[in-house]
């Protein structure tokens, strides 16, 4: 057989239709952007059986459009809910609770149509920007806990923190508190199954998204679910760029310092929040839906930041959190501030930061100096040349590992959650983001971005043009692989 097998490969008859059936079906079964659909063509052919399996695990679309549903009813009322609130917003005198919000309605109702994102007013947003303040403050929410814990982290570590949380998580249940506990296939294959078991013995409920089949094989590894959510008691919620491990409190030695955003929530936002960790978790773990049952009723008014949910992924028939930060982009007048640890852009999101800068924008960019992903860092080394040569600042995080997700524009509007300006973000992650119209919000981001500058250099176009030209070469050919980084 394997000598028949041999013969059957050697026959180059045989090698082209087996291409050419290839190359048909990565153009009708792979994802649908032209250039991805090049590469992998590519791949394919060039490669043969390595690529043949590169592209059943990392190029085939796997997605669907109704993954999360909800009980027709359910589905029903929302849409229902979102379609009232749009006529609502839209009416003449209808009056916004802080000044100048009015001037992003566009961006409002954008989120209000392609995502049903109810916009609300009576929201509390709390930031922490180092783990160990985070941490410690989503511990103590949790030991606070008398109804219900709802936790869901793309990376949950089994090391000194990670334990931490399990056994609090433990006593809870214990306690009879209602613990769902929801991780990623891919990004919690570390966590060790002894703990699973722990929590499940202690009455916590879990579940893992796309799990891997025996243990090993994942077809949907190249799916992942991003998002980092926490709701407590339906009163509080968390969300942002920290996972769940020691790295997050700079306590390895890859990276001593890192730096992420995270939020803490409270209001009439974390309705959305609950929604969206329930559709998670309902998916997940095959679960009835049953909101009714899910859901408590009165959710606080605590504050006064308006603030929308906004969700996407191969599940969504739009990129919301993509289209959303390039309204934001579009609507800025005078400076954009953005943090990210990667700058893999599709062409859209190019274009719009190019415009802004013609049209006289002051357009900031942040990123690490220190890479975690050698390609996908040589790709963004490369959009941020271009853009400096366009004009844009640049700055390299020097101390540690900047991983904030973060969009602000001029006084009033902000973006956060779990979204980096990545194509992988944009397109193959489930991924969440808050986006708030507050002065004072975005006072705080503005201070605090002033504070990193400290640790940074700038990237002048000068910088990039003294660079080797090793390095000068690698990054657009990193570049090429953008579309399926």
């Amino acid at each position: 057989m394997a000598e028949f097998l041999r013969s059957l490969f050697d026959n180059s008859t045989f090698n082209w239709i087996i291409r050419i059936v290839m190359t048909g079906y990565v153009i009708f079964n792979g994802r649908k952007n032209p250039r991805s659909s090049i590469i992998w063509i590519l791949m394919v052919n060039i490669f043969f059986i390595p690529g043949l399996i590169f592209f059943f695990l990392l190029g085939r679309d796997t997605r669907k459009s109704k993954m999360f549903a909800l009980k027709k009813e359910d589905d029903d009322t929302l849409m229902f809910l979102s379609g009232l609130q749009y006529d609502e917003i839209n009416r003449e005198g209808y009056r916004y609770n802080q000044e100048r919000v009015e001037d992003y309605k566009d961006l409002i109702n954008l989120n209000l149509n392609s995502d049903n994102s109810y916009f609300t007013d009576d929201n509390k947003v709390e930031f922490f920007f180092w783990g160990k303040d985070k941490f410690e403050a989503l511990i103590e929410d949790i030991k606070r806990a008398r109804k219900s814990i709802d936790i869901q982290y793309y990376i949950f570590r089994s090391d000194k923190l990670g334990k931490r949380i399990i056994s609090l998580l433990e006593e809870k249940a214990r306690e009879g508190v209602d613990v769902r506990f929801l991780y990623d296939g891919f990004g919690g294959r570390t966590l060790r199954r002894k703990y699973i078991r722990a929590l499940r013995d202690s009455g916590v409920q879990v579940a893992a998204f796309f799990p891997p089949i025996l243990g090993i094989l994942n077809p949907r590894i190249n799916y992942r679910n991003h998002r980092k959510i926490v709701v407590i008691d339906d009163q509080v919620a968390y969300l942002g760029g920290f996972n769940v491990g020691d790295e997050y409190l700079g306590k390895t030695r890859r990276f001593e310092v890192w730096r992420d955003t995270h939020s803490r929530i409270s209001g009439g936002a974390v309705f959305s929040l609950k929604l969206r960790f329930l559709k998670d978790w309902y998916y997940a773990s095959g679960q009835e839906p049953n909101l009714e049952e899910d859901i408590s009723p009165g959710f606080q008014d605590i504050g006064n930041s308006s603030a929308q949910i906004i969700s996407s992924g191969p599940d969504t028939r739009i990129p919301n959190v993509r289209n959303a930060m390039i309204s934001m982009i579009n609507h800025a007048k005078e400076e954009i501030y953005i943090q990210s640890p990667y700058l893999v852009l599709d062409q859209s999101m190019l274009d719009a930061l190019k415009m802004a800068i013609i049209r006289g924008l002051t357009v900031n960019i942040m990123l690490p100096k220190n890479a975690d992903h050698l390609l996908v860092h040589w790709c963004s080394m490369s959009f941020a040349k271009e853009l400096a040569n366009y004009g844009a600042n640049i700055y390299a995080y020097q101390t540690g590992f900047m991983h904030s997700k973060l969009i602000f524009i001029d006084d009033i509007v902000s973006t956060f959650g779990s979204t980096n300006l990545d194509e992988r973000s944009f397109t193959l992650n489930f991924e969440t983001n808050i986006v708030v119209y507050d002065k004072e919000v975005n006072d705080k981001l503005r201070k605090q971005f002033e504070i990193d500058l400290e640790s940074c250099k700038q990237l002048t176009v000068e910088h990039f043009k003294k660079r080797s030209l090793f390095v000068r070469a690698r990054e657009p050919i990193a570049r090429l692989f953008s579309p399926i980084l």
